[in-house]
Order: structure tokens, then sequence, then C-alpha cells
């Protein structure tokens, strides 16, 4: 029979092999034998973190430092735990006491510069991102958070050479193609192959640079997620469009990701390619939804298409999304007419509304039979605002170039800077910013006096 720390090896292996929830039922099992085994309650709290169980974890942290109160490793993932749940000042806390017990733990540096990050406090990201570089200059994750920090910052050229230190992350796709990556070289007449590698809202924000690089001579394969087929099939600087479900035949010269292509041809805030529309719609789409409005929708001054909701599934969602109750002041404009642009998660909080006026909904089945976005964009075409949370309709009105509010949260994702109240990005996207973590009230009313005076 294998001993329990035997036991608890062999579980960490499968484990860091992906299968987060066998080892936690492992390690439970464990502790029903040996509650007081320290270190299965610490391996609990992995398993329940990587799990999203982030209350949960915490307590299987708390229990192991109660067994154990000088457990700079318990510290540190509590901290992290404490960080996904929005609780700052005890994520704080908990680092700061793993450091104490070991000055040179690099991981509680770095996973208390990105709380730091997350929570608007830059400097202090600077800081502690800095004391973790002493410890472990080549780490790639610590390089890529703060090529992040400098993007959001507008330190472009800084920004993307730390953020290339992307690819050597853990969580990064490995491209390996026999053909060279594009550093710059010559396009004309060559083929380059153009990938996306992170969400759709991402893809739909850089597929312009398709154009960029057809506009240097190239033709243009884009390899995408084959949701967004249909939406790009209108797309300028597209010659082919292959979904990345399927094989690739690899008759290309170059290759580059698609985000990879801003770092090459050194963008920042003053030279971003910001024509729009560069998405079109059909326009028997679009006359499609005019005639389903004309018959289904009263007369209305002013129509506000409103998405609250991002994935829930994003490691910052805590601090993006926003709660539907906080838009009720929207419905407060005089004439207005309020219409649901959410899908999936968060449509929910539509059965609790109690704003002054209803919302439309739209069918439920949108989006299905014409393709990802589609329905949704046509629709776009029949509002007269989109107010949005930082999501990818946050992208697809911006590339639509349909006037749109965009609620972001105290630190916003990099691509929409510090301070601005425009994007670099989009020209009809006027950004409103939150001023204290949490409080999401006061920026619908900024956005309520705008609308009422354009």
């Amino acid at each position: 029979m294998p001993t329990t720390d035997e036991v608890l090896a062999q579980t960490w292996q499968i484990h860091q092999q992906g299968n987060a929830a066998h080892a936690e039922q492992v390690y439970r099992s464990v502790l029903e034998r040996e509650p007081k085994h320290v270190n299965a309650w610490c391996y609990y709290g992995i398993a329940l973190h990587d799990l999203k169980k982030y209350q949960q974890s915490v307590i299987a942290y708390e229990q192991a430092i109660s067994l154990q109160p000088n457990f700079p490793i318990a510290l540190n993932n509590m901290g992290n735990s404490l960080r996904y749940l929005g609780r700052v000042e005890e994520a704080d806390s908990a680092f700061q006491r793993a450091i104490d017990l070991s000055p040179n733990y690099f991981n509680a540096f770095r996973n208390r510069g990105t709380l730091h990050a997350w929570t608007g406090r830059i400097d202090l990201a600077f800081k502690y991102y800095h004391q973790a570089m002493l410890l472990n200059p080549t780490d790639a994750e610590l390089h890529r958070n703060l090529g992040v920090i400098h993007l959001l910052q507008g330190n472009f050229e800084e920004g993307w050479r730390e953020y290339d230190y992307r690819w050597q992350c853990n969580e990064a796709i490995r491209h390996n193609y026999s053909k060279p990556k594009w550093t710059g070289q010559t396009l004309a007449g060559k083929k380059v192959l153009l990938y996306c590698e992170q969400g759709l809202g991402d893809t739909i924000h850089f597929i312009r640079f398709a154009k960029s690089l057809q506009d240097l001579g190239a033709t243009t394969i884009v390899h995408i997620q084959p949701a967004l087929l249909a939406l790009l099939q209108g797309c300028k600087g597209i010659n082919q469009l292959v979904p990345n479900s399927l094989p690739l035949d690899q008759t290309f010269d170059y290759h580059c990701s698609l985000l990879d292509v801003a770092k090459v041809l050194k963008i920042n805030d003053t030279n971003t390619p910001k024509e729009v529309p560069y998405i079109q719609v059909p326009d028997r789409l679009i006359d499609y939804w005019g005639n389903v409005f004309a018959k289904s929708l009263p007369p209305s001054n002013r129509r506000i298409g409103i998405v609250w909701q991002g994935n829930p599934d994003h490691q910052a969602d805590m601090f993006r999304s926003v709660p539907l109750s906080a838009l009720a002041p929207l419905a407060d404009i005089e004439g207005v007419q309020l219409i649901s642009l959410q899908q999936g998660h968060g449509t929910e909080q539509l059965k609790t509304w109690a704003g002054s006026k209803p919302i439309a909904c739209l069918p439920s089945d949108i989006d299905k039979s014409s393709g990802a976005f589609m329905d949704t964009a046509a629709i776009i075409h029949h509002l007269d605002y989109v107010v949005t949370s930082d999501t990818s309709m946050a992208h697809l009105a911006g590339a639509l170039g349909m006037p749109t509010c965009v609620m972001l949260g105290f630190t916003p994702d990099w691509r929409w800077l510090q301070d601005r109240i425009d994007s670099p990005w989009y020209p009809t996207l006027s950004l409103f910013r939150q001023q204290k973590i949490g409080d999401w009230l006061s920026v619908t009313h900024e956005i309520k006096k705008y609308l009422e005076q354009v």
C-alpha cells in the first residue's frame, strides 16, 4: 500500500496534467481519512482554485494554515484565490505574510504584483514585479505581465517586446510551421498565414491587420475560429479564410499571429489602422431585421442595445462584467427603448430587471442560422447606440463603425489604455471608466448624461 505522501505525489502528477477534478476527489478522500494532513489541505486548495471554486479554495488553505501557521506556500496560494474573489486587502496581507516567512519567494512577489495590476495600483504592481525580476529575471509570465502594464500605459515599444514572452508561457498555443515567421520581410508576391491566438473579440479586433499586410503586397490566408467564418467573409484584406478546426495546407511563405503583426509594424496609439467599418454585413440580413423591428417593436425616439455580462471564465470577469441592475438609469432616458443584445450567461438577470421601462429581448435563436454575431451585427445597424461592458460586443460594434459606449473597470484591459475617453482603435467608441472598484452605477449615470446630450 502506498503511503499518504506517495498518494499525494502521484495525484499531483495527474493534477499537473490537467485533471484537477480527479485530483480534487483524491485529495478529499485523503482528508476524510487524515483530516489533519497539512499538505493534503494545500493540494486540495490548489485543485479547488483550478476548478474556479475560489471560496472553497480559501477555506482549504485556511485549514492548512491553522494546522501549520508558518506555511508560505499555502499563504501565497490563498492570496491568489482571494485575488480572484476581489478581496484585495486580505490577498495583499496573505502575500506579505508569505514573503515575511520566505523573503526570496518569487511566486509571492509576482502574484502580489498581479493583484495590484488588476486593482489599479500600477506603482505597486511595478514594485513587486521588479522585486520578482531580481529573483528570476528570465520568467516568461513575469515579462508578459510587465508587457501588459507597459501597453496599458501606452509604452508600446517596450510593451510589445515584453508581451512577446507570452509565447513562452505554459498556456500558449504552440505553432509548429515549416515556414519562417514573418518579422518584417518584404511581402510583395508572398503568401502570409495569419492566425488567431486568443478569444473571438481579440480576433475581431486584430483582423484589421490582414489589410495592412495586403497593402504591403501580401496574399493573406487567415486561420481563425470556425465561429467567425461567416462574419469575416465580408472583412477587408482577406484573400482566403480557413477554419482552424481543419488541417492546414502549408503552401505559404510566412506565418504570423494577428496580434504579432501589430508588434512588427510598431503600432502605437498614433498609427493604429482605424478605418471603420472593416466588417461588412449583407444588406439582405440588415433588411430582414429592419422588417422584424418594424413589426415587433413600437416606434421609439432612440434604441439602445445593451450588453452587461462577459465570459464568466475570463480570469478578470469579476472586474469587467456589470450587474444588469446597474444599467437601470438608462431606462430613464426620455423616449428610449432598451434592447438586450446579451446572450447566454447574464440573461438570467433579466428576470429581476426593475428599471422604469422594460427591456426588449430578441429571439433566442439569433446568430444560430446565419453564423456567430451575424444577426447581432445586422441588428446593431438598426440601433442608435450600443452600451456594453468590455466584451466582444465592444469590438464588434467598433469594427462596424457603430456609436458605442464601453463601460470599463477601474483597471481595464491594456488596449483601452489609461484615462482616455476615446479609443485609438475604434473612432466610434466612447469610453466610460470606473472611478472606484465595484461602482458601476456612477459609470451608468455618466453614460446617461452623455446620451441625453448627443
